[in-house]
């Protein structure tokens, strides 16, 4: 699953920061990588890091 996101009017309606900021902790985590081809941002998400998040947060 790959998204970008460049619009200044993000989802949800929160402001550019915040969801910078959570893409920033989602890839520190390892659940996403994210690339910056130009002035957005390309973020794919890691299966098997949501897998093992998946398998944790049932047991």
């Amino acid at each position: 699953m790959v998204g970008s996101w460049s619009d200044p009017r993000s989802p949800g309606g929160k402001s550019q920061s915040t969801v910078s900021h959570h893409l920033s902790v989602l890839a520190d985590a390892g659940l996403i990588t994210k690339v910056k081809p130009g002035r957005g941002v390309n973020c794919t998400v890691v299966p098997e890091r949501l897998d093992a998040l998946r398998a944790a947060l049932a047991s």
